[in-house]
């Protein structure tokens, strides 16, 4: 008698990868279930398996976004090592300069404004990345009111920079933020 193999599941992790790729790409009303299942190429019976219901789903894609934003960029920053300035630029750069991680980061951003529990989070991950900030800045600048204004200003460089539209009469947008993270890293 022949072994009758079931069909595959979608794994979970597709269908958090999917929400939040439909995150980044319209915002939370984007990631609907039925238009997930359809960019999988699957039947929405399967969301259901590792899902209660859509809230289910974006509160893991909240959990996705928090842990590779803030936990796997720590970790990849101090394993790769380097003096102070450069773990805080690496940090930008993985974090405000990938295709994956700024949408979505901006995405959230946009949906915290309207959100309460994402505007939590929110919070939590961008306190995270300040402490990281006053840590490293700390170590190159001995005036706490200093260091908590560089910190600031990095963090609204790197996220600001993102919506700025302006000329920079000669320069090039590169060339600007350079020297703007060399007056801010004192370097």
């Amino acid at each position: 008698m022949g072994h009758i193999v079931g069909a595959s599941r979608t794994p979970r992790d597709r269908w958090v990868e999917e929400g939040l790729r439909a995150l980044a790409d319209g915002g939370p009303d984007a990631v609907r279930v039925e238009a997930l299942a359809k960019r999988l190429g699957v039947t929405k019976g399967g969301f259901y398996g590792y899902f209660d219901d859509r809230d289910a789903l974006l509160k893991a894609m909240l959990d996705t976004w928090e842990r590779e934003s803030t936990d796997e960029v720590i970790e990849r920053v101090e394993h790769e090592g380097g003096d102070p300035r450069t773990k805080i630029r690496r940090a930008g750069v993985l974090t405000f300069s990938s295709d994956r991680l700024l949408p979505i980061d901006l995405a959230v951003r946009d949906w915290a404004r309207r959100d309460e529990a994402v505007a939590e989070r929110l919070r939590r991950v961008d306190n995270r990345r300040m402490a990281l900030l006053r840590e490293m800045i700390g170590t190159f600048c001995s005036d706490p009111e200093e260091v908590e204004a560089r910190s600031l200003i990095a963090f609204c460089m790197a996220i600001g920079q993102h919506s700025l539209a302006a000329d920079h009469e000669g320069r090039t947008r590169a060339e600007v933020l350079d020297r703007a993270a060399g007056l801010i890293l004192d370097s």
